[in-house]
């Protein structure tokens, strides 16, 4: 009997693999496709590349344990979860099947996120029944039908009480736009500006105010931290520990030396902010005496060893996995693991004996890691020091802390890093200006003000170091085919990169179409940017270009970082994906018996999953705290005139930041003009229709505070400044009668 011969493999494109998803009509493992395809080994990683792609334009999706579906596939009618918003506001969401998320990313169409009369607007983390609608470009937008789970039903705001008893809700979420009506037998105890939750009463009337009940009191609007108490509730983030966590960190005993490496000798330092109450990583260097290694360093890390405590299964286990990390608001802090740990146990306190997991790594002199190894060890840190102490005493200024570790410590740590720095610059991760702004409180806890972030040489040190030991993490555990899990970024979208394209000659730049899409030329754009008065909005543009990093089990590697291989390790206090990490570090060179468990290596995908869900609930809860907190700081300037950038371009109006505080806020559409906007994606801008006067993003300009409303964290502006001439080559079109009239009655209004 003849031999049926295979044909020969055939690489993988866009068009044969949507093909055979179409046909198969179902989800799919990248394994099976790979198959169907006949893609040989050597492709794979080019099938990965499509996939990943497909998935960030939309047109294909995740369902279960990493299989992929085509974005046909979807359901005309389903369940949504709503997952995030894009760079423009817009809701975004995926379906929500019998085995979790699966399907593209799907966008709620304009006006769907309004809340009906007496309900809050629906927001991340929400669940619909929505409907399914197929656009013209193959994408998909979806309408909602109803509203589901307790966040449709649980409305969280503050009660003004009337004088005759009852009163009315004020909802927290700055998108809904009807106050809530208590009677005086719903009250259950809320006094005037206290923070609730209620409920819709039953039997309300289809027309006119809806009724609520008040369930549950959470705080005082008076309360300093009522806008960290307001965005806890609103995102859901858990707050407090079971009794079964308290009991178990209660009865965790200090460190002994054992079978542990002492490192005690090290005289290994902690930098951090000087409000810091956790310690989590130690460094030290020192040159390398190898003759072979001339002019390079070893350089340790040292890192609390959380796994110690936090051990596989136990309570203090299910506790952290729950939050995913901890929540870092402008006035506290929602800790991922109780104070008897994160503040004392796992902090490395100087002059007390601490476990920790160490990695000493050697560096040549261009700066290229050549090798590394990994301890389970007892440490003493020398000293516990801020970024400002630590940059002062290099600067010639040190003090009582600083000074007997000046030559011994720091001028060691700084040389190593001027070494590690070549690396880094040769390697050209992407180099985004994000600064950060902290807000600054008064004795009584009200808010005094707004500063941005100092960042010195002693942060990107830090930085540096805490990047190379999550390389030599993920490297360790590859080599010892240990199961781990990545912090994996993407490189950008074909869509979003094109958007650049378009966007750039806008601003008198250009990206040639053809090449490789990598950091460098990302920097260089940035670079050139840098010399003109677009830099800001060259760089907001860029940002909103990169994808959003999550934890894997997969590794695709990380692009904005430029690294192959990474995981985070260093920071377990507050974060589960590096307790993950050293779990899997104490398996693989069996440094312990409570190292993974093969449990736990069987479920990292769905961890991964989780803990970046939650992960972008803090950072949503962390926003959200921060603009509140801004708005009741505003809110006795409202009238005043503020000098601010356009930070956003939507359909519905311009997003405003101020110089100053870098406060957000909304310009509706209404409030620019007469005449009809047109938002152009392309360029960043609302087009007038008529006149082709522009607002584009980057834009610098004059705003009056019109409202903010602390309780919401909404602030509303009218921008005062005259828009931009049209672009070249703009041509105007007739107007309408109906715009004629518009303008008129404008004009009238004005006079």
């Amino acid at each position: 009997m003849a031999k049926k011969h295979r044909p020969p493999p055939e690489a993988p494109t866009r068009e044969r693999v949507l093909a055979a998803l179409e046909k198969a009509g179902h989800a799919v493992h990248p394994r099976d496709l790979a198959r169907m395809l006949n893609v040989a080994p050597d492709d794979k990683a080019e099938l990965r590349r499509i996939l990943r792609e497909l998935e960030h334009d939309g047109v294909l999706g995740k369902s279960g344990r990493r299989k992929v579906a085509s974005a046909s596939a979807l359901p005309a009618t389903g369940v949504m979860e709503i997952i995030d918003r894009d760079g423009d506001g817009e809701l975004l969401g995926r379906m929500r099947g019998e085995t979790g998320l699966y399907g593209p990313t799907i966008r709620l169409a304009p006006g769907e996120a309004r809340g009906r009369q007496g309900e809050p607007a629906i927001g991340v983390g929400d669940r619909v029944l929505a409907r399914i609608e197929k656009e013209e470009d193959d994408g998909a937008v979806a309408r909602v039908i109803k509203r589901l789970g307790q966040s449709a039903h649980r409305i969280l705001g503050v009660f003004h009480a009337d004088k005759r008893g009852g009163g009315r809700i004020e909802p927290a979420d700055r998108k809904a736009r009807h106050d809530l009506i208590v009677l005086s037998e719903h009250q259950n105890g809320a006094r005037d500006g206290d923070l609730v939750f209620a409920e819709l009463a039953s039997g309300a009337r289809a027309h006119g105010p809806k009724r609520g009940i008040i369930k549950e009191i959470v705080g005082q609007q008076d309360d300093p931290r009522a806008a960290s108490i307001l965005a806890i509730h609103t995102h859901g983030v858990p707050m407090g520990f079971s009794e079964d966590e308290e009991r178990q960190a209660r009865f965790a005993k200090e460190p002994t030396l054992g079978k542990r490496t002492d490192l005690r000798q090290l005289p290994l330092v902690t930098i951090d902010p000087h409000d810091a109450r956790d310690h989590d990583d130690a460094v030290f260097a020192q040159a390398d005496d190898d003759p072979k290694n001339k002019g390079g360093w070893r350089v340790w890390v040292a890192i609390a060893d959380v796994s110690a405590y936090v051990t596989p299964g136990s309570p203090l286990d299910h506790g952290a996995l729950k939050r995913g990390n901890s929540t870092y608001f402008p006035d506290r802090v929602a800790p991922m693991l109780p104070e008897k740990l994160s503040a004392d146990l796992c902090s490395l306190m100087d002059n007390v004996d601490r476990a920790c997991l160490a990695v000493e790594m050697v560096f040549n002199a261009q700066g290229r890691k050549i090798a590394h190894r990994f301890t389970r060890g007892l440490m003493r840190s020398a000293a516990t020091l801020s970024y400002e102490q630590a940059q002062g005493a290099i600067d010639g200024a040190p003090d009582e802390a600083t000074g007997p570790l000046l030559d011994t410590v720091l001028k060691p740590l700084w040389s190593a890093y001027a070494c590690v720095k070549q690396g880094r610059e040769a390697r050209a991760p992407l180099e985004i200006d994000a600064p950060e702004h902290k807000i600054i409180f008064d004795a009584k806890g009200r808010v005094a003000g707004v500063k941005r972030r100092e960042r010195f040489d002693a942060h990107k040190l830090i930085e540096e170091f805490m990047i190379q030991a999550n390389v030599c993490a993920a490297e360790t555990l590859e080599q010892r085919r240990t199961p781990l899990l990545y912090r994996v970024h993407d490189q950008p979208s074909e869509m979003k990169v094109a958007a650049l394209q378009d966007f750039l000659p806008t601003v008198g730049l250009s990206w040639a179409k053809g090449q490789v899409v990598t950091a460098a030329r990302f920097n260089r754009i940035l670079a050139h940017a840098a010399e003109t008065e677009h830099a800001e909005i060259v760089n907001e543009v860029i940002l909103r270009t990169q994808a959003q990093a999550i934890y894997s089990p997969e590794n695709i590697g990380h692009f904005g970082l430029n690294l192959t291989h990474y995981a985070h390790f260093t920071s377990p206090i507050r974060r589960y994906a590096d307790l993950i990490v050293h779990r899997a570090l104490i398996k693989a060179l069996k440094l312990g018996p409570d190292g993974q468990t093969e449990e736990e290596a069987a479920r990292l995908d769905e961890i991964g999953e989780h803990i970046t869900m939650c992960e972008r609930r803090s950072m949503a809860a962390e926003r959200d705290a921060t603009s509140r907190y801004i708005a009741s700081f505003l809110a006795d300037r409202v009238g005043a005139v503020f000098d601010g950038k356009i930070s956003g371009v939507t359909r519905f109006g311009l997003f405003i930041r101020l110089e100053d505080s870098q406060a957000d806020g909304l310009a509706p559409i209404s409030t620019l003009g007469p005449e009809r906007w047109i938002h152009d994606e392309k360029t960043h801008a609302l087009v007038g229709e008529q006149s082709g006067a522009r607002y584009q993003l980057g834009m610098s300009v004059a705003a009056r505070l019109e409202e903010a409303t602390p309780v919401s964290g909404g602030l509303l502006f009218r921008v005062l400044t005259d828009p931009l001439p049209p672009a070249p080559g703009w041509r105007r079109t007739r107007p309408s009668r109906q715009t004629v009239r518009d303008v008129r009655s404008f004009r009238k209004k004005r006079r």
